[in-house]
């Protein structure tokens, strides 16, 4: 027998130590989650990426009573982003989340859904997506989906 070990690199952040832009980012986030349409759950999710360009794109969850007709925050502004600038690499994706009660404590990852679409994202265009997960007593950043999503299938998986 062999054994196969995975690590994860995540650094942790307060808001504070935070540069301006990624300060930014979050806050965008934050403010998408305004936008959520969560009547079932109430868990409203917001999510905004950073082009290449500068740009800044954000999406939130958007929920249905037919289960799965929903639609995560990041696949969301991912779809849109790609959608609307075809050409523009994203550089960065920030995630919050809140509840009725307020901004989540403790950040909250992608789900296996969304990992999915940020690694054909980051495959698209050749590029790690560096990633912010949100929550009020931290930040995580980690440097792109392999920390998340390991193991991965990709294209090459089918050749």
């Amino acid at each position: 027998m062999k054994e196969y070990t995975i690590t994860a690199h995540i650094h942790i952040y307060q808001y504070e130590e935070l540069c301006e832009p990624d300060r930014q980012l979050i806050d965008a986030a934050k403010e998408a989650t305004k936008r959520s349409y969560a009547p079932y759950s109430h868990f409203a999710v917001g999510a905004a990426v950073r082009l290449s360009d500068g740009t800044v794109v954000t999406g939130s969850n958007q929920e249905n009573a037919a289960y799965p007709s929903g639609l995560c925050a990041e696949r969301t502004t991912l779809f849109y982003a790609n959608a609307r600038y075809p050409d523009q690499p994203v550089q960065t994706l920030a995630i919050a989340a809140r509840t009725e009660k307020g901004f989540v404590e403790k950040p909250i990852p992608p789900c296996g859904a969304c990992r999915q679409v940020i690694l054909e994202t980051e495959s698209r265009f050749k590029n790690p997506i560096r990633i912010l997960l949100s929550g009020e007593e931290c930040i995580y950043e980690v440097a792109g989906i392999a920390d998340l999503l390991p193991l991965s299938f990709e294209a090459s998986s089918m050749e």
